[in-house]
């Protein structure tokens, strides 16, 4: 791995859910930082997922989203979460029921921002981009795993794809319990479920896990955890 590359900031951003301006926040205040304190090295903005629902401008987000991808001065990766396939399954009627559990789900607030721009339907390029979002974003070379929801502590890396959008398991949860040897010395960061006190989530044993869904659409944090080489995990708030 190039040098430049082994000392990239990482920043991760927790579960959005349709707060569009908080989001716009959260990157400018992303890169007022980054400019300040390491100007001289490359950064990447990892998504956790969960862009849609809930909040009240979820078209807002993807499109903010969207627009961060388009620079030239930033690295992107924006991940898929369970919203975003409850929200394809709907678009596209996966199952029978498929659009209305989406819509009870907070999916009518995410139509909702699509109407009070005068669009009926969810756009073509908003579908395409959900479609491309990966489930997982491996950084090896720094030990560390990017997903929404989390993993099979006993199965990873050959766990089932739904696992990276949907799981709440006790064995996930309880990093003491972790056996693979594959996760030794890695640092697992994810969303999907709200910390109790809408403050980041660190869990440590033979592995670290931190869960940054801080609540924003629920009146908590919406939180970006900052990853440099050989320093402490710290946290930006919007």
């Amino acid at each position: 791995m190039p040098e430049a590359e082994k000392d990239q900031v990482i920043y991760a951003i927790g579960d959005v859910h349709g707060e569009a301006e908080r989001l716009r926040q959260l990157h400018e205040l992303i890169f007022e930082r980054h400019a300040l304190r390491q100007p001289e090295k490359s950064m990447l903005i990892v998504h956790l997922g969960d862009y849609v629902d809930r909040g009240n401008d979820s078209a807002g987000v993807i499109d903010t989203i969207m627009q961060l991808e388009a620079r030239e001065d930033v690295s992107c990766v924006s991940l898929r979460g369970n919203h975003e396939e409850m929200m394809l399954d709907g678009i596209t009627g996966a199952f029978p029921a498929a659009y209305d559990n989406w819509l009870i789900n907070g999916g009518e607030q995410t139509m909702e921002s699509y109407r009070v721009r005068g669009q009926n339907k969810v756009p073509d390029d908003h579908i395409d981009w959900l479609e491309s979002c990966p489930s997982i974003h491996v950084e090896g070379a720094r030990k560390m795993i990017f997903v929404h929801a989390g993993i099979r502590p006993d199965e990873y890396p050959n766990e089932a794809e739904r696992t990276y959008l949907w799981t709440r398991s006790r064995r996930f949860f309880d990093v003491e319990s972790w056996d693979n040897p594959s996760l030794v010395d890695w640092t697992i960061v994810h969303g999907h479920t709200p910390t109790d006190d809408f403050y980041p989530e660190v869990c440590a044993a033979s592995a670290i896990r931190i869960n940054i869904d801080t609540g924003a659409v629920f009146g908590g944090r919406l939180t970006a955890a900052i990853f440099e080489n050989g320093a402490a995990v710290r946290y930006i708030y919007a």
